[in-house]
């Protein structure tokens, strides 16, 4: 269940990025009305299917597709 939770997660925010020159994890949230934990569980995914990168910009992670 939990397995697919972090798909379905991921799905949302890759959605989210798609079309944009990435967004940070605030404007994610925002866009997706996720909570802080399934937002860093699809970012996981995300980041193990070497799908985003991530950089920490003044305080906040900005992430983008490759």
């Amino acid at each position: 269940m939990l397995k697919e939770k972090a798909g379905e997660t991921a799905g949302k925010i890759w959605n989210a990025l798609d079309g944009t020159e990435g967004l940070t994890a605030k404007q994610i949230k925002k866009l997706t009305k996720l909570v802080d934990k399934d937002l860093f569980l699809g970012l996981g995914w995300l980041l193990r299917e070497d799908k985003i990168s991530t950089q920490e910009v003044e305080g906040d992670w900005f992430i983008k597709l490759i």
